[in-house]
Order: C-alpha cells, then structure tokens, then sequence
C-alpha cells in the first residue's frame, strides 16, 4: 500500500530511467549496511517444496524470475537476489560497450499500466558483465539474455553470439539469444530460420564440446504470426535449444487507453506491460499445445498479480518473469505471486 499510494506517486513524477538510475544506486547503498540484505531476503522470500521446480536440469527455489532488461549490466544481482526471485536473468549485454539509443528512451503508460522503451541494447560490454558475475550469488539461478552490437552487421551477428556464450559460460547458468528486440536497427531480420540457424548452431557446436553444456534459449518476438511460431518450434527441435522465452517488448499500439496524441510524442520503441498479456498467453498456448510440450517455456508479458502468474503457468509456461508488473506493482508483488502458488500448489 506504501508503494502504491506514495513512493511510485512520486518516482512517476520524475523521468523513467533516471529513477531507475536512483532506486538501484540507492539498494546499492542500503545494502552496505550490515544486516539489510538478511532482513529483505528472509521478509520476501516465499521458501516452500511446492514452488521448487526442475527446468532445463537446473533446480529454481520458485518459478518467478526477474526479466532481462532491469539489470543490464549486473551490478545488481545481488540487491534484486533479495525480493525473492527465483532466478535472474541478466543483460542484454554486448562484446563492446555501447551507449544505446538517445535519450529519453523509457516512458511509463500508467493509464494501461505498460512501458515503451528504446534503450537500443545500452551496456558496458562483455568484460564487464563478466568481472560482475564473479561476485554473483551462489545460490540464485543467472540468466544471461545475448544481444549482437548495433554496429556488427547482421552477416557477422553469429560471432558476436558466440563470443558472448564462450566469454561467459563459466559465470552463468542459462544462456538467451535475443534476436526480437524491436529497438535495435535490423535485429528483426535475424529472426529469419537461416540467420537464426546459423547463431544456434555456432553456439550449440561449442556448447556441446562443454563437460557440462549450459541451457540455451531463444526470445521471441510476440509480433510473430502462427506459422512464424510453426518454425520456431521447428528450429528449437532441429537445433535442440533447451527451451523458448515467450515474448519480448512488442512495437503494436493496438488497443491503449493512452491517447493517441502521446502514444504518437513518445515514438517507436518496444511496448512492454498489461496490454501484452494477452498476447502473451496466446503465444504461449500456441507453442505449448502445438509441440505437445516438447520444450520448457519461459512466460513474460503481461505479470501483475497472482492470478496473473497462474494464467501463464497453466497455458504451458514452464517458469515466468515480470519486469513492467515489478515498477507498478512494487517490490511485494514476487512474495505475493510465491505465497499464492505455493498454496495452490499444495492444495492441488
């Protein structure tokens, strides 16, 4: 109630992403002080047998995942390890630094409860994001979501993928290629079958030269049309990829109760929030029930309640993340999805 009624009041008076900046500068801060981080972890933390789950032969305390996109970098794995996320997923991250997209670059639609953002994959590079994940925690799942550098032309996508896979397989546990991000010039063209093929199978040649290969997953676009979706399922069999994220930001404005007036102002970039839910659970119905489950499915678009959460788990979503759900809903609302699937879990 707090948050909602007067800390995001506040922080949506002010520009998106320089808030951003001065909460996660801020948990910085507050977890230097002895004893913070203990006493977050064990209030939001939902510890329960019914929540733990198996997915792509990794073991999650809880389904409920922390989308790529809040911690680009990882500087903040450890604060955000402490709202009781199962899992996180880092990124995107690149081989070179780069700045991303001009700003301002991330607007808030409180009306329909969305983001639209145009970050243009902004990061400190690789060799960054792996001297941070050194001091990851060693008891939370980490993601790291895989983006190729703006100037990397699509014919050469392929190395910066792999360099990013080989340049960080010891520090995480899954691995995404992002190739649906709609705010990267081209990145769309990469979603055709032979481009796509090209980057898995570069990056599944090394993975299975591993002791241990890692889990591989691709992110899809929810703009993709059925047969689009068809030959995802296909290339997931033929390049046995671990599993999908279903979905990313989209570009559609279909249906906003945002007057079209800003909707025009803000400008391109990839609408993220409550009005991608329903595409969403579509998708990943499509995926679930046409593959006859032939591979786990990650769930994000769309999470702002519980009631949320279970919707995406039983259209065939293996595991789920949030992102937008977290800015509006608060730092509470992963202890509210956990204690509501923990008890329906138990009494199923």
């Amino acid at each position: 109630m707090l948050y909602k009624h007067l800390i995001k009041p506040l922080f949506f008076r002010f520009d998106a992403e320089k808030v951003h900046h001065f909460v996660t500068s801020s948990l910085k801060t507050a977890f230097k002080i002895p004893g913070v981080r203990r006493c977050i972890k064990s209030y939001c933390t939902v510890q329960s047998p019914n929540l733990e789950k198996e997915v792509f032969g990794l073991h999650f305390k809880n389904p409920v995942g922390l989308a790529a996109g809040f911690d680009k970098n990882a500087d903040f794995v450890n604060e955000m390890g402490a709202f009781g996320f199962g899992f996180i997923e880092t990124g995107a991250v690149t081989p070179l630094p780069q700045p991303g997209n001009p700003k301002p670059r991330l607007f808030r639609l409180p009306e329909d409860k969305a983001l639209i953002n145009r970050m243009g994959f902004n990061n400190k590079g690789v060799d960054y994001h792996a001297r941070q994940l050194i001091k990851r925690p060693k008891d939370l799942i980490i993601g790291v979501n895989l983006g190729k550098n703006m100037e990397t032309p699509n014919e050469k996508a392929a190395d910066d993928y792999l360099l990013l896979f080989e340049r960080l397989f010891d520090y995480a546990d899954y691995f995404v290629i992002n190739v649906s991000c709609p705010n990267i010039t081209d990145l769309h063209e990469l979603q055709d079958k032979d481009f796509l093929l090209e980057i898995i199978g570069k990056i599944q040649n090394k993975n299975r030269r591993k002791p241990k290969p890692k889990p591989v997953l691709l992110k899809i676009s929810p703009d993709l049309n059925n047969h689009q979706l068809d030959e995802v399922i296909e290339i997931v069999k033929e390049s046995k990829l671990s599993g999908v994220i279903a979905i990313n930001t989209t570009v559609s404005r279909d249906g906003l109760q945002t007057g079209n007036d800003k909707v025009k102002k803000i400008g391109r970039g990839g609408l993220s929030g409550l009005p991608l839910k329903q595409r969403a659970l579509e998708t990943i119905r499509y995926l679930s029930e046409k593959s006859g489950k032939a591979f786990p499915i990650i769930g994000v678009g769309g999470i702002f309640t519980p009631g949320d959460a279970k919707a995406m788990l039983e259209a065939g979503a293996d595991l789920i993340q949030i992102y937008t759900g977290f800015i509006y809903e608060g730092p509470l609302v992963v202890k509210k999805i956990n204690k509501y699937l923990e008890k329906t879990y138990k009494s199923a």
